[in-house]
């Protein structure tokens, strides 16, 4: 019921329409209820020559009277025929305008769903997201929403369509003889019982398809992410055969499904058949007694079916809503999901020149330290550098100041005020942030430099690009700053995705600039150029650089080096060279490797010289 009532909160507004399918469907479904009363009265009163009792006809009696209801005439079996017309007909345009609610109800909620799904995506924070696989997030924003409509749009009013039948149908029934009735309430027991045998395997295997189903977009999702990997290890077989597995598994799951499904609709069809012969034999037993008319026991058997089918029907229902509420159970599950990093969105971060300052930070995973007691001031316009070896936690270190994770300890102050205290999107709003990981959308360039401020004008785009030395390999592109650029920067190097995701950060303009390890794809010349920019341009405001290159942050105020997650070494650049400590031994080889190279690089140019010459 919890499923059913997540999905009742996005249907407020269809509620009117909801009641009006409904009143239509009922009306229309009276018209496919007459039909054996009308057909049993042709069969008596037209087709054989019966003689016409106050009873006959039941509510159809008027037929039977006046100058059209004269017995076995042309009259009344046109008067027969025109009714029965009426009644097909309205049942077909109201069942066809039921039809169009229903689907306009289901796709209202589907719309509702997605929106509800992606803002939920957009509110969690990446620690909440990192629970799910992409796979699954797919699996969730996409086809549960199309899955968990379809409970709404189609299987519940369906059901409610079913019991008014079945409700009408022995009403009709019972008034033309009681003991028809006996036949379904014998035989509604085992139906409940095949049911209920049926349901819990069912359920069973639609979270195995779903699974598999995840598993399946999962696979594909990243085979389209890493196909320049897939292709520069020559490894499409191996992928292919990943593929095929993951396809088949989808497979076979559908496949027990499809044998469970055809198990049950065989038992059912065998109950309904063994309940219209059961129909046959009683009514043969009264009709010989001469206590009813052949149209009646006509008329008889076709209730009865009708109330073995809808027994059948909302039997069936129930199996196949399994498919709807699992998907329903994973999306009431996804948007009960609290974020790991709460929002307090009513405190504003007015101030354009932050004081930051970190007390005591930690982070504790498990039983893993990841950070230790770091402690360092940041006043406003201070340039910090943080460098250390790969898994130091560097990057960890800097995503806490725009709260992508919380610390497990200690506190971040902004002015000396805790960050938690302040809204998300204010906190964010104060930073520049280049992500070591580079991202660029499907887009033309100027459209992802232009990222934060889509209505700026181009030169403030081109001023931007210019400064992160992006401007020249970007006006050699084949439309310049109208180029589309692929997913994940596709059709363009790693340095020239890291220059365009440093010029998005300069058109931000935020007080503070964040660059996390953004120029390792730079060769140094560009890195040199680049870094004078910032040091020039960038004087009266916060920039905290992280990097491997440890000429990178030669010119910080204060560089910090990280060690198993704590601070092993602080100062500025001379006062760590003076340390001859670690800082200084990685600065002297990565010197070394520097020089060596301009040397090889020298030789090759003098003897190519030679060779030209």
């Amino acid at each position: 019921m919890d499923t059913i009532r997540f999905g009742l909160k996005y249907l407020k507004g269809s509620v009117w329409k909801i009641i009006v399918s409904e009143i239509i469907s009922f009306t229309g479904i009276l018209g496919d209820l007459f039909l054996p009363l009308i057909t049993g009265i042709l069969v008596d009163f037209v087709i054989r020559d019966s003689e016409v009792k106050e009873s006959s006809g039941g509510i159809f009696h008027f037929l039977l009277t006046g100058k059209y209801g004269e017995v076995h005439s042309m009259r009344l079996f046109i008067t027969i025929a025109i009714t029965y017309t009426i009644f097909v007909a309205a049942r077909l345009i109201l069942i066809y305008i039921r039809d169009i609610l229903q689907e306009l109800v289901g796709l209202e909620l589907e719309t509702k769903l997605r929106y509800a799904t992606y803002h939920k995506l957009m509110e969690l924070d990446s620690q909440t997201i990192s629970d799910y696989n992409s796979g699954e997030l797919l699996q969730i924003l996409n086809s549960d929403t199309i899955m968990y409509k379809e409970l709404f749009a189609h299987r519940i009013p369906y059901f409610g369509d079913s019991l008014f039948i079945l409700a009408t149908a022995v009403f009709f029934l019972s008034g033309i003889n009681i003991w028809f009735i006996v036949i379904p309430i014998i035989l509604m027991p085992l139906i409940a019982a095949t049911v209920m045998n049926f349901r819990k395997r069912a359920k069973e295997n639609f979270q195995e398809i779903r699974k598999a189903s995840s598993n399946m977009n999962l696979t594909v999702q990243e085979n389209i992410a890493a196909v320049r990997i897939i292709r520069s290890f020559t490894n499409e077989k191996a992928e292919l055969d990943k593929f095929d597995k993951v396809n088949e598994a989808f497979f076979d799951k559908n496949i027990n499904q499809i044998k469970l499904s055809s198990k049950f609709d065989a038992t059912l069809n065998i109950l309904k058949q063994t309940a219209y012969v059961g129909t046959l034999v009683i009514g043969g037993f009264v009709a010989i007694r001469g206590d009813m008319s052949v149209g009646d026991i006509l008329a008889s058997a076709s209730y009865v079916m009708m109330v073995m089918n809808q027994i059948a029907s909302i039997n069936n229902h129930i199996f196949n809503m399994q498919r709807q509420t699992v998907a329903g159970y994973e999306l009431k599950r996804f948007m009960d999901c609290e974020s790991k990093v709460p929002d307090n969105a009513e405190t504003q971060l007015a101030s354009y020149t932050p004081d930051i300052e970190m007390k005591n930070v930690s982070l504790t995973i498990g039983e893993q330290k990841i950070l230790k007691d770091i402690n360092v001031s940041i006043p406003y316009g201070k340039k910090l550098g943080i460098v250390g070896p790969t898994g130091s936690g560097k990057s960890v270190l800097i995503k806490f100041l725009v709260r992508t994770r919380d610390v497990t300890g200690g506190e971040i102050l902004i002015d000396g005020k805790d960050i938690k205290e302040y809204s998300l999107k204010s906190l964010r709003d104060m930073y520049s942030y280049v992500f070591q990981d580079v991202f660029l959308f499907s887009n033309t360039v100027d459209s992802n430099i232009a990222y934060s401020n889509p209505d700026i004008e181009e030169n403030m785009v081109v001023r931007a690009a210019t400064k992160a030395q992006a401007h020249g390999f970007i006006q050699g592109l084949s439309e310049g700053y109208r180029t589309i650029i692929g997913e994940r920067g596709l059709g363009i190097s790693g340095g020239q995705k890291q220059r365009v995701s440093v010029a998005r950060a300069f058109l931000k303009n935020a007080p503070v600039l964040v660059l996390d390890d953004s120029t390792s794809a730079l060769d140094v010349e560009t890195e040199r150029r680049l870094l004078k920019v910032i040091y020039e341009d960038f004087t009266d405001k916060t920039v905290i650089i992280t990097a491997h290159r440890l000429s990178s942050v030669k010119n910080c105020d204060e560089i910090l080096y990280l060690d198993d997650g704590e601070i092993v070494e602080r100062g500025t650049f001379d006062e760590l060279m003076a340390l001859n400590g670690r800082f200084a031994h990685v600065y002297n080889v990565q010197v070394e490797q520097q020089n060596a190279l301009a040397d090889y690089d020298s030789a090759a140019s003098r003897m190519e010289a030679v060779d030209n010459g």
